[in-house]
């Protein structure tokens, strides 16, 4: 077994391997977004953050629990396109630039996430609670998050988004990713 300050070491890390590690290396120190990749032929960013206008998911009950527990692993897995990745993240749009850019990385295409329970706490949010997991093994287990009701979809929160964000920062604010100011 590891010692704590090891498996602590390895747990931000493991955090590190599904958020931004790749993204924010290309920060600059005034906590700029990097530039989206350049748009070719079948490569262009998505457009809309929103779903079609006729799919509105439940708000209430097992069938509103099984559609954030399915919309948050699909958000945190690299096999789902980045485009889906960004509409099922709340303001999805504002975080596209780091989305894109860990969408590439090695590290993160090995990471995975599983929910472990949900709580609705309302028509409009739900708390999460979930594990970040690594080639199939727990490398952040117990995590809180927000699920929040946006545009008839359940999207992972923002505010969850941009706390694993600001872990893999070594849980500081400066020079996180500008759009996660006032969230964290």
């Amino acid at each position: 077994m590891q010692p704590l300050h090891l498996r602590a070491i390895g747990l931000v890390s493991a955090a590190a391997l599904l958020t931004i590690g790749p993204a924010l290396a290309g920060c600059s120190s005034n906590s700029t977004a990097p530039s989206p990749p350049a748009s070719t032929p079948g490569n262009s960013p998505a457009t809309s953050s929103s779903p079609p206008a006729n799919s509105s998911e439940p708000t209430s009950g097992a069938a509103a629990i099984s559609a954030i527990e399915a919309n948050w692993t699909k958000f945190f897995n690299a096999k789902t396109p980045t485009p889906q990745r960004i509409a099922l993240l709340e303001n999805g749009q504002k975080f596209a630039p780091v989305i894109e850019a860990q969408a590439g990385s090695t590290l993160a295409r090995l990471a995975t996430a599983k929910v472990t329970h949900v709580t609705l706490t309302g028509t409009s949010q739900a708390s999460v609670t979930y594990s970040i997991l690594v080639g199939g093994k727990t490398g952040l287990g117990g995590q809180p998050g927000v699920a929040v009701y946006q545009d008839g979809v359940w999207k992972v929160g923002d505010t969850s988004f941009c706390g694993l964000l600001k872990l893999e920062n070594g849980n500081s604010t400066k020079h996180l990713f500008a759009g996660c100011k006032g969230l964290v």
